[in-house]
C-alpha cells in the first residue's frame, strides 16, 4: 500500500521510473557482486591454480570496461531523470476529458484542511475525490513548512507559509488511500495522517450534497478554533466555507517585509 502499489497515472509513471533506474543500476551492481564472490572463490588459499602477478600494473581493455559501463549507466540514469522530471512536473495539468476538481490544501499544527472552492465545502483529515477526475491541488501552510504526500497517487510536494505550490493527481480506481506529512514539522507531525476516499462520481455528489445540508459552516471563528495547535484532530466536514478563506490564510501566513535599513 505504498509507492509500489500505484492507483493513478502519476504514481504508475513514478513506479516505472523507479524500476527502470533500479534495473539500470543493477547492470553495474549485479556483475560486481558476482565478480567479488568469484574472485574470493578463485583466489582462495587452497587454489594452487590461481596465478599471483605482483608486478601487474595496467590493462587498457580492463580500464575501458571499468570506466565505460559506469559512464553509460550515469548517462542512462540522467536521461531517465531528465525526461521524468519534465513529464511529471507537479504543476503540469493532466490530460483528461473530465472537468478538473480544484482542492485547496492547508497544513496546520498538526492537521490537514481541505477546501473545495467550487463546491464551497471543506473537510479536515479526510479527502473525498471522484475517480477518473483530474485533481488540481493548490497548497500552502498556515504555520511551518510541511509536505503533502499520498504514496499510491504520487508526487510529494511541500507546503510553505505565505507561498502556494501546485500539484496535479488522479485516482484511477475506487479505494481508500492513506496520506501523510512526510516532512518533520514539530512534535505532532506524525499524527498528520489523512485518508483519500476515491469514489465514483455519483457517490461524490451525494457526499457533497450531504455536507451542504447537514454540516456546520467553517466560519472565521470555526477556523480560529481549528487552527489552534494540537494533534489527533478528528475528521470533520463543513457544509460551507468563509469566502476567500484560503487567500486569507495565505496572506496571514506571509512573512512581513523587513523595513529598509538606514545607511
Amino acid at each position: 500500500m505504498g509507492v509500489l502499489d500505484p492507483q493513478g497515472p502519476v504514481s504508475s509513471a513514478e513506479r516505472l521510473i523507479l524500476l527502470n533506474a533500479t534495473g539500470i543500476m543493477l547492470v553495474v551492481v549485479a556483475p560486481v557482486i558476482v565478480l567479488t564472490l568469484g574472485f574470493a572463490w578463485w583466489y582462495r588459499a587452497s587454489n594452487k591454480r590461481a596465478t599471483y602477478l605482483p608486478d601487474w600494473e595496467y590493462s587498457g581493455q580492463i580500464e575501458l570496461v571499468v570506466w565505460s559501463i559506469p559512464a553509460m549507466v550515469v548517462l542512462l540514469l540522467a536521461g531517465v531523470t531528465w525526461i521524468g522530471s519534465h513529464d511529471l512536473d507537479p504543476a503540469v495539468k493532466l490530460a483528461s476529458d473530465a472537468k478538473p476538481l480544484r482542492i485547496e490544501v492547508v497544513s496546520l499544527d498538526w492537521k490537514w484542511l481541505f477546501i473545495y472552492p467550487d463546491r464551497q465545502i471543506a473537510s479536515v483529515n479526510e479527502l473525498v475525490v471522484p475517480i477518473g477526475t483530474p485533481l488540481e491541488f493548490t497548497l500552502t501552510s498556515a504555520t511551518v513548512m510541511n509536505a503533502f504526500f499520498v504514496p499510491q497517487l504520487g508526487s510529494q510536494i511541500y507546503t510553505m507559509p505565505g507561498m502556494t505550490t501546485h500539484l496535479n493527481l488522479l485516482a484511477d480506481r475506487p479505494g481508500d488511500y492513506p496520506g501523510l506529512s512526510s516532512h518533520f514539522s514539530g512534535d505532532g507531525f506524525s499524527d498528520m495522517r489523512f485518508i483519500v476516499h476515491a469514489v465514483d462520481g455519483s457517490r461524490f455528489e451525494r457526499w457533497v450534497a450531504a455536507a451542504r445540508s447537514d454540516m456546520p459552516a467553517l466560519s472565521d471563528a470555526a477556523y480560529a478554533q481549528l487552527a489552534r495547535t494540537g494533534s489527533n484532530a478528528p475528521t470533520a466536514t463543513y457544509g460551507s466555507v468563509e469566502p476567500m478563506l484560503y487567500e486569507h490564510i495565505l496572506q496571514t501566513a506571509a512573512p512581513m517585509a523587513a523595513a529598509p535599513r538606514e545607511h
